[in-house]
C-alpha cells in the first residue's frame, strides 16, 4: 500500500509557533509507521504507512499533544539562541538602500538589529525561512530570480529572511553573506539551525573572504572491504540509491531514492537482497564496469540494455559475473531510468539513514572513471547462482512503447475529498505532453490550469503543483521540500513509474482515479 498523509494545522499563532516541536515530540514518539513529519508556517504536514499506522490513532495523538491542559509535549525544548556572523556586503545592497530611502548603513543596522524566528527549513537543505523582517526592509523578489545564488547568502523577500547554504536559484534580495555555514554535511551536527531557534545577526566589519561551498560527502568507502565493481567510464549520471531519507523533511533533506521505485525493488528481489539494499542509478548512457570480485548483477528499469561482456543480459534479469568481467550499456529508446543492482547491495557510508544521493544537498555525487564500489558483504557461493528474470508488461512482445500515451490517475490531496472542479476540468481535457523530467519534477505543455501562490508548505512526491503562469508539473523525488505554490492534486503512487520513464514528446492524459484502473 502506497503511503499515506495528513496535515495538522493549528488554529491559532501560538499553535503554529509550536510546529516544529510537535514534529520533533512526534519524530521521537515511537509511533510505528511514521515516515517523517514536516512543519511549515502554518501546518505540520505527516507521512505514515497505513499498513502500520492508521490515520485515527495519529489524529489522536495529535490531539492529546495540542489540546489545552494536555502535556506541553509540543512546546519542544526551549528556543535556542543563535548568532551569526554576517559580512553585509550583497549584491543588493545599494538597491534595497535606493528602494526604501535608507542608507546601506541604516538597512545593515536595522536588519541585524531584529531578532528572528526560525519558521521552517526547506526549499534546500538547511535553507531556514525567518520571521519577521523588518517592515521598511519588506521588499517583493527580484522580477527576475538569478539562476545561481552564491552559498551562504543572506537574503530577505517580503517579511522573510533566509540563508542560501548552498548555491541555488533565487529571486530573494541579497543582502550579505554568512562567515560560518548553516549547512555542511561533514559536521557532526550538520544543521547550524532548527526550526523554532532565535536567531540574530551579527554584522562584522570591513572585508572578509567568501566561505567556500560545502563539499560534497561521499556516500561510499572509497576503499570498500570487498571490491565488486571499478568504473572504467562513468557515464552521463550515475547515482548510488536506496529507498531514501525518511525522517529528516524538518531539515529540508529531500527524500530522494530510486526515480522508479517499482524497477529498482525488482532489481534487489532478483537477487534477493534486503528492500533497501543500495543499487545504481542510471540515466541516459550507461557506465562501463570492471567486475572485480565474483557476484551476480541485475538490471531493470528502461533506457539503458545491459550486456556482459558484449552478451546482452534480458530485461529484469540477473546473471552470475566473475572478475574480468566488463558491464556494459546500450540506449534502448524506450526509457530513461535503468537500475543495476549486485549481490547483497552496495557498500555505503550512510547519511542519516540512507545512501541515496541528494547532488543539491551535498550528498554524495555521480560515478566517476576510477571510482571502485564494494559488496554490503561477501557473496556466499559467488560461483553459483541461479539466473532469475521478470516480465512486466513492456517487455512482452508486441507491447506498446514510442507513441504509447500515459494516462495518470489524480486524487485529492491529504485532507481534501475532491479536486477543485475547475482544475480538474482543465487538467483533464488536455491534451498535454512531457517537456522535460529531471529527479524534481516533471513538466508539460498544454493548456493552462487554474495555479497561484499558497502559503508554503509541505508536500508529497507525485504532487501536482500549479504556479500562476498556470503550467503544470508533478513534483517528483528531489523536489523542495517546502512549495509555496498551488497543489490542487496528486498522481497516484502506482502511475509514477509509467511517468518517470516517459520520454519527452510522451502525450500525457490526466483522468479522475477513479475511472482508471491498472
Amino acid at each position: 500500500m502506497a503511503n499515506a498523509a495528513l496535515y495538522h494545522r493549528p488554529d491559532s499563532e501560538a499553535g503554529q509557533l509550536a510546529l516544529p516541536g510537535l514534529a520533533e515530540a512526534l519524530l521521537a514518539s515511537g509511533l510505528p509507521g511514521l515516515i517523517d513529519a514536516v512543519p511549515a508556517y502554518e501546518s505540520l504536514y505527516v507521512e505514515y504507512d497505513p499498513d502500520a499506522l492508521s490515520g485515527e490513532t495519529l489524529r489522536d495523538w495529535l490531539a492529546d499533544h495540542t489540546v489545552p491542559g494536555a502535556a506541553d509535549a509540543s512546546a519542544g525544548p526551549p528556543a535556542r539562541q543563535v548568532e551569526v556572523p554576517v559580512c553585509y556586503d550583497g549584491e543588493d545592497l545599494p538597491d534595497v538602500a535606493e528602494r526604501t530611502g535608507l542608507s546601506p548603513e541604516e538597512v545593515v543596522r536595522l536588519h541585524s538589529g531584529t531578532p528572528y524566528r526560525v519558521r521552517a527549513l526547506g526549499f534546500v537543505a538547511g535553507f531556514p525561512f525567518m520571521e519577521p523582517t523588518p517592515e521598511p526592509l519588506r521588499l517583493p523578489r527580484r522580477a527576475s530570480p538569478r539562476a545561481a545564488v552564491p552559498p551562504h547568502s543572506v537574503a530577505v523577500a517580503n517579511a522573510q529572511t533566509g540563508i542560501y547554504p548552498v548555491t541555488a536559484p533565487g529571486g530573494w534580495n541579497l543582502l550579505g553573506r554568512t562567515l560560518v555555514p548553516v549547512y555542511d554535511p561533514h559536521r557532526a551536527e550538520p544543521f547550524l539551525l532548527r526550526p523554532g531557534d532565535e536567531v540574530r545577526f551579527v554584522p562584522v566589519p570591513g572585508k572578509a573572504d567568501p566561505l567556500p561551498p560545502p563539499s560534497p560527502r561521499l556516500l561510499w568507502p572509497e576503499q570498500p572491504h570487498t571490491p565488486a565493481l571499478r568504473v572504467r567510464k562513468a557515464g552521463v549520471l550515475g547515482l548510488l540509491m536506496d529507498r531514501g531519507r525518511t525522517g529528516q523533511g524538518r531539515f529540508g533533506l529531500v527524500r530522494s531514492g530510486a526515480l522508479d521505485a517499482q524497477a529498482a525493488a525488482i532489481a534487489n528481489d532478483l537477487l534477493g537482497n534486503a528492500p533497501d539494499a543500495a543499487l545504481l542509478e542510471l540515466h541516459l548512457t550507461g557506465p562501463v564496469l570492471e567486475v572485480l570480485g565474483a557476484g551476480a548483477v541485475a538490471c531493470t528499469g528502461r533506457g539503458l540494455r545491459a550486456e556482459v561482456n558484449g552478451d546482452p543480459l534480458p530485461p529484469y534479469s540477473s546473471r552470475a559475473v566473475g572478475p574480468g568481467d566488463v558491464l556494459t550499456f546500450r540506449p534502448d529508446g524506450q526509457g530513461r531510468v535503468t537500475y543495476l543492482a549486485v549481490s547483497g547491495g552496495f557498500e555505503t557510508r550512510p547519511f542519516l539513514g540512507s545512501a541515496s544521493t541528494d547532488l543539491k544537498g551535498g550528498l554524495g555525487r555521480t560515478l566517476r572513471a576510477g571510482d571502485v564500489l564494494g559488496y554490503a558483504q561477501p557473496p556466499e557461493s559467488p560461483g553459483f547462482h541461479v539466473a532469475r528474470q521478470f516480465a512486466p508488461y513492456w517487455t512482452a512482445p508486441g507491447s506498446a512503447q514510442r507513441g504509447e500515451v500515459v494516462r495518470l490517475r489524480l486524487l485529492p490531496v491529504a485532507g481534501e475529498e475532491t479536486i477543485p472542479p475547475e482544475v480538474l476540468a482543465a487538467l483533464c481535457a488536455g491534451p498535454f505532453r512531457l517537456l522535460d523530467l529531471d529527479r524534481m519534477a516533471a513538466r508539460f505543455s498544454g493548456p493552462a490550469v487554474p495555479g497561484g501562490e499558497i502559503r508554503s508548505e509541505a508536500c508529497p512526491v507525485g504532487t501536482v503543483q500549479v504556479p500562476p503562469s498556470g503550467v503544470p508539473l508533478v513534483l517528483l523525488n528531489d523536489k523542495g521540500t517546502l512549495g509555496g505554490y498551488s497543489r490542487p492534486a496528486r498522481v497516484h503512487p502506482g502511475d509514477l513509474p509509467r511517468l518517470v520513464q516517459a520520454l519527452p514528446g510522451t502525450e500525457v492524459a490526466f483522468v479522475p482515479g477513479d475511472l482508471l484502473t491498472v
